[in-house]
């Protein structure tokens, strides 16, 4: 019952994945080849990160 009002912990983590998988396709599309990798690299982490807080989640 008191589980209603309790936060996700993964939305907060979900906007910041989306928001740096747009400026990884911007630099994509930019040429910036290597900004592009950095960015796609701590997408990966995060969305680690993510799956990890889901899984403990019951």
């Amino acid at each position: 019952m008191f589980g209603l009002f309790k936060k996700n912990p993964t939305k907060a983590l979900r906007k910041q994945l989306a928001q740096i998988q747009e400026k990884s396709m911007n630099a994509q599309r930019n040429g910036d080849i290597r900004l592009h990798s950095e960015l796609s690299a701590q997408a990966d982490a995060l969305w680690k990160e993510i799956q990890r807080l889901e899984n403990e989640a019951p």
